[in-house]
């Protein structure tokens, strides 16, 4: 099938980067969130950024208005009915996420193909919570996801494979390199990535190194855009322990069972650029 029309369901920074990709591709896309003021909120940080884009010479001021006249604002998920694909981006917990798929399910057409942006948890789980398990499938945008140029196109047990061809055109049409995975707890990227970064954590606690060298030696000596402490300040350090307890969980390495100052770090609130303070201050 082809998809033309998109929803999503989050509203945060993954959620308003979905809607720009999705909207830059050509795509009509309804952005829904709880409530009608948060969507909004998105929609406006959507336009900050074309605006900014606008002002570097990368987008004229005519395809950036194009841009945000494709992108609707609600806090009804029944405005998402007549959407081809709708994918969900809301908070990586999994009891949350099978009871939006079960009202996905309720309202989405017959032939909408519904999708989950989880990043580690089980798509399989939430198949099933549907009445079109066939439908159902992982398409595993990174963060940001207007600038990361990798899809993960999840399969489980239970998705045609003419799902998941529709989801890695959908990648492809909004400019992504989209790789098929199979449904296992962190898929390729997060599998590799996360001991590393729970690693890194683990040998600043050990006083190998201070944060900012252990920064310096994986950008200077792997090439990297950034250090593990400053990625995971990006990528949340709540985000972080959650994906590393569901790999824990599903394999039992332990390269993947956080370290402890991860753990009170998050339980303190300072989750990383987020909240202006991870390990570092922002």
């Amino acid at each position: 099938m082809e998809i033309n029309r998109v929803g999503i369901v989050g509203s945060g920074i993954m959620g308003s980067g979905l809607a720009e990709v999705a909207a830059k591709a050509g795509c009509q896309v309804v952005l829904r969130s709880r409530n009608k003021d948060t969507a909004q909120a998105s929609v406006n940080g959507v336009v900050k950024n074309l605006a900014k884009q606008v002002e570097r010479g990368k987008l004229t001021a005519e395809d950036a208005a194009a841009v945000e006249s494709r992108i609707t604002p609600t806090a009804d998920l029944k405005d998402l009915a007549d959407c081809d694909l709708i994918i969900e981006s809301v908070v990586e917990d999994l009891p949350t996420k099978l009871a939006l798929f079960k009202e996905l399910d309720a309202v989405a057409k017959p032939n909408a193909i519904l999708a989950t942006n989880t990043s580690t948890l089980p798509v399989v789980e939430m198949a099933v919570a549907t009445n079109r398990p066939s439908q159902v499938c992982g398409i595993h945008f990174f963060n940001p996801a207007t600038a990361m140029s990798l899809v993960e196109v999840v399969a489980p047990v239970t998705a045609a494979n003419e799902t998941l061809d529709a989801a890695t055109q959908f990648a492809v049409k909004c400019g992504k390199d989209a790789v098929r995975v199979q449904d296992r707890a962190g898929f390729v990227v997060n599998a590799l990535l996360f001991p590393y970064l729970n690693n890194a954590v683990r040998i600043w606690e050990q006083g190998t190194a201070s944060m900012e060298d252990i920064d310096t030696a994986m950008k200077g000596g792997c090439n990297f855009p950034m250090g593990p402490f400053a990625l995971l300040d990006l990528v949340g350090l709540d985000t972080s322990l959650a994906i590393l307890d569901a790999l824990y969980a599903e394999f039992r390495d332990p390269n993947y069972a956080a370290v402890p100052t991860l753990r009170r770090m998050v339980a303190a609130g300072r989750l990383g650029r987020k909240t202006k303070q991870g390990f570092y201050s922002y």
